[in-house]
């Protein structure tokens, strides 16, 4: 596993795959036959992700603020500092900051046997982010 001088820092989260201002760290990257990878998302308030899948899953675990994560079908859940969210393997979600607070969340995912650890789809706009 690499240690933090070889990690190559805070990066911006790509226009892409956000909406708003959003920074990554990532915290762990295992070599094989390892497929963890570990994240740190920094989300400003009412920045969020595209609505996405992950072919194996993904925890979420909230370490500062406010956040929101909606999966298909469902309504959007408020989470805070020290709520942990299971996404189910294929489920479609987007998850970010609510809007009048920062938020920063621990994301953990294991690769596809091929690599991948997401399939990314549309920007959730504005009629589907909550507003107050």
């Amino acid at each position: 596993m690499k240690g933090p001088e070889e990690r190559p820092g805070s990066v911006p989260g790509a226009a892409d795959h956000f909406t708003g201002t959003v920074w990554l760290d990532e915290l762990a990257a295992p070599p094989a036959p390892s497929r963890l990878r570990v994240f740190s998302v920094h989300f400003a308030p009412g920045a969020r992700t595209a609505w996405h899948r992950h072919p194996n899953g993904q925890v979420l675990h909230v370490t500062e603020g406010v956040g929101l994560v909606r999966r298909e079908g469902r309504p959007v859940e408020e989470i805070r500092a020290g709520d942990t969210v299971w996404i189910e393997p294929g489920e479609r979600h987007w998850h970010g900051a609510a809007p009048r607070h920062f938020m920063t969340h621990l994301a953990v995912v294991e690769a596809a046997a091929d690599g991948t650890t997401v399939e990314w789809a549309e920007h959730v706009d504005d009629t589907g982010y909550p507003t107050a």
